[in-house]
């Protein structure tokens, strides 16, 4: 049996995690879980998968998970502390990092540190301390493990192939909610149009992302760190089936795809029981009814979040870090009505324009690079 803690596990892929956890009682067991303040939720999960540790983001939630759980036996923890906790448990072996923000990065290390296998569901961690990362994990013998459909297809894609054999990661997109609109007729979406995706059933941050084709520019950043790649040696091709979740392109000009229905749960177990693959409920590809499927080039021109990000990635250094912070507050200040939805992409060129680069970031640096970028955010909206 497996044991396993989870890093956002009121999250949409946090629950989705326990889901297939229900599904396989005999092969997996949780020990710890840790969420940031969804109290009701975090209760109801302790009492049927009875962790050993539990973690709430705030003191104040923990307090009232704490006199919640009071008649049993699990321990409930805090804050950074809390995550760094369950982190290192003795005896859990792989850690699903599906909480949201850089916030993820120190739990990561200390995870890999611990020697425990990372089910990387948390962008930032990569985005912004890739090069710290992914040494780390080769040192100490860890596995990286994407949940991420796009980078679970690429990983499953080069299964029995060699690294050094491959020419092109072709990464889809679906284009989101609003593909071929133009700038004029986006300056008008509100946060409601931009939180119906087609395809997916994300959480609100991740889902204006892919309104954006931020998220996209995000999954070419750790693209080029999970699988050791050049930025000139990743494509994003627009796929609105969302049916091929991405390919490989192999030197021979071979191409292998991983195609299945839109639903995380698969790269989510494929984590969890890699390298076995086990049977999942739920619904299969039906190709007659699909009938087609086709291809794009994404607007870059239009959707400037992906350009942004592309940028980004080719400066390095801090520059990731202050794409991505602008990026979190300016979906916040959109979520709340506060800015328009071009105005997105307007508040990270700012941040990136005014950011004085670090060459190679440790945590404290990438860290601050947040804080400044925050701040200078607030000082403008």
């Amino acid at each position: 049996m497996k044991k396993i803690a989870i890093l956002g596990s009121t999250g949409s892929i946090g629950t989705q995690t326990l889901e297939i956890v229900r599904e396989n009682p005999d092969d997996l067991q949780v020990v710890g879980l840790a969420a940031g303040t969804n109290v009701e939720l975090m209760e109801k999960q302790a009492r049927e998968f009875k962790p050993r540790l539990v973690s709430m983001d705030s003191s104040e939630a923990a307090n009232e998970l704490k006199t919640r759980l009071a008649d049993t036996d699990i321990k409930v923890l805090g804050g950074m502390d809390g995550l760094l906790q369950i982190a290192q448990m003795d005896d859990m072996e792989m850690l699903v990092t599906a909480i949201v923000g850089m916030i993820g990065i120190r739990p990561t290390i200390a995870a890999i540190k611990a020697h425990k296998d990372i089910a990387l569901a948390n962008k930032e961690t990569l985005v912004t301390a890739g090069h710290i990362i992914m040494p780390l994990a080769a040192k100490e013998g860890v596995s990286i493990l994407p949940v991420d459909s796009e980078h679970s297809a690429i990983f499953q894609s080069m299964q029995g192939q060699k690294k050094e054999r491959v020419s092109r990661l072709l990464i889809t997109a679906s284009g989101g909610p609003f593909r071929g609109m133009t700038r004029k007729e986006l300056e008008s979406v509100r946060p409601e149009d931009a939180l119906k995706h087609p395809n997916w059933s994300m959480g609100k941050k991740i889902t204006i992302d892919s309104a954006t084709l931020v998220n996209k520019g995000l999954e070419v950043m750790e693209a080029r760190w999970l699988f050791d790649v050049g930025l000139d040696d990743i494509d994003v091709v627009v796929h609105p089936q969302s049916i091929i979740h991405s390919m490989v392109e192999y030197v021979d000009g071979g191409i292998i795809a991983q195609l299945g229905v839109p639903d995380m749960k698969l790269p989510i177990q494929y984590a969890l029981f890699y390298p076995d693959r086990r049977p999942m409920s739920g619904r299969r590809v039906d190709f007659y009814e699909l009938g087609s499927i086709t291809f794009e080039k994404a607007d870059m021109e239009t959707f400037t979040g992906l350009k942004l990000a592309l940028r980004a990635a080719r400066e390095g250094g801090s520059i990731p870090t202050v794409f991505n912070a602008a990026n979190e507050k300016a979906v916040s200040l959109f979520l709340h009505k506060k800015i328009r939805f071009m105005e997105i992409m307007d508040i990270i060129e700012m941040c990136m324009d005014a950011h004085k680069r670090i060459d190679a970031p440790d945590v404290d640096a990438i860290l601050s690079a947040e804080h400044e970028t925050y701040e200078l955010i607030e000082a403008e909206y």
